[in-house]
């Protein structure tokens, strides 16, 4: 859905970001997680943007859904918010295992918000939010059972790991205290809703296999040959392919299509400036990539 330009000016202009929360909200209660959740979960009802389509605001789901948190009232995009007081790590601890796998070829899987806070001085540092398209069985880790003695003996729960998401796919709406334009939040958001059209979870793991190899490049501009370099990383990972030159230009070729990576010519790509389209670039039939 398209930002509509009077949502994204009240966020550049006219309205600024509150970074505290208001600890009155929470003073009648007595258990610390208790008072953290009200009040983040405040914070973010009364101060966060929809980053699809930029609305002014999100709204908390009423009774507790066992989805989500929270939901733009405009384009209908679900969130669940995950908040620690320290940065997040590789991973991050979810709910039930059987549940997260169910739901990640639902429509109705929620985008993940994730924010660092600071429990003394009770503001907010950091918020990212983690697009829904990037979720795939590969990122999932099964936890151990919980033992015979719990309360909930034989549960079994889940990680997200973090650390095997694409940059693109964790998008920065504040950093350290410091908030991001959100013109480029939306911008970052678009450029890869192309995602969400590859039913087929394996196909998008390849996609995003391919687009966390270009980030360990760490150049904007690289070579075909600079991915070759990641040919037994992805032999590991897709162990029933051997033809994986072959599919590492495909993925390119279906990243170029979709507006995520430009050919230079030559072998040669660069990654694509969000620009919140994501309509096919114009080929130029007189120059391929090398196959």
């Amino acid at each position: 859905m398209i930002a509509h330009d009077c949502e994204l000016e009240r966020h550049d202009g006219r309205k600024r970001l509150e970074l505290s929360f208001q600890a009155a909200l929470a003073s009648e209660y007595k258990g610390a997680t208790q008072k953290i959740r009200i009040l983040t979960e405040h914070w973010v009802s009364s101060q966060v943007y929809c980053p699809n389509c930029g609305h002014v605001s999100i709204t908390q789901y009423k009774n507790n859904s066992p989805v989500a948190d929270f939901f733009c009232s405009n384009c209908r995009e679900d969130y669940e918010l995950k908040g620690y007081k320290r940065a997040f790590g590789t991973k991050v601890v979810d709910g039930a295992y059987r549940t997260m796998m169910e739901r990640l070829s639902a429509s109705n899987n929620p985008n993940l918000l994730l924010m660092e806070y600071d429990h003394i001085r009770l503001e907010v540092r950091s918020l990212s939010v983690i697009p829904k398209q990037f979720f795939i069985p590969d990122i999932i880790e099964k936890r151990k059972p919980l033992s015979s003695g719990a309360r909930r003996a034989g549960w079994v729960g889940c990680n997200i790991r973090l650390s095997t998401i694409p940059n693109a796919g964790r998008i920065v709406l504040i950093k350290n205290g410091i908030v991001e334009s959100p013109k480029d939040v939306i911008a970052k958001w678009r450029q890869t809703l192309f995602l969400r059209h590859q039913k087929d979870l394996r196909s998008k793991g390849w996609l995003l296999s391919i687009m966390g190899c270009i980030d360990k490049i760490q150049n904007r501009t690289f070579l075909l040959h600079d991915l070759y370099g990641f040919e037994q990383e992805l032999m590991a990972i897709y162990p029933e392919n051997r033809h994986i030159r072959p599919k590492i230009r495909q993925q390119l070729q279906v990243l170029r299509d979709m507006g995520y990576l430009i050919f230079l010519g030559n072998g040669t790509y660069q990654l694509a400036a969000p620009t919140g389209q994501n309509a096919p670039m114009e080929q130029d039939t007189a120059s391929t990539e090398s196959m």
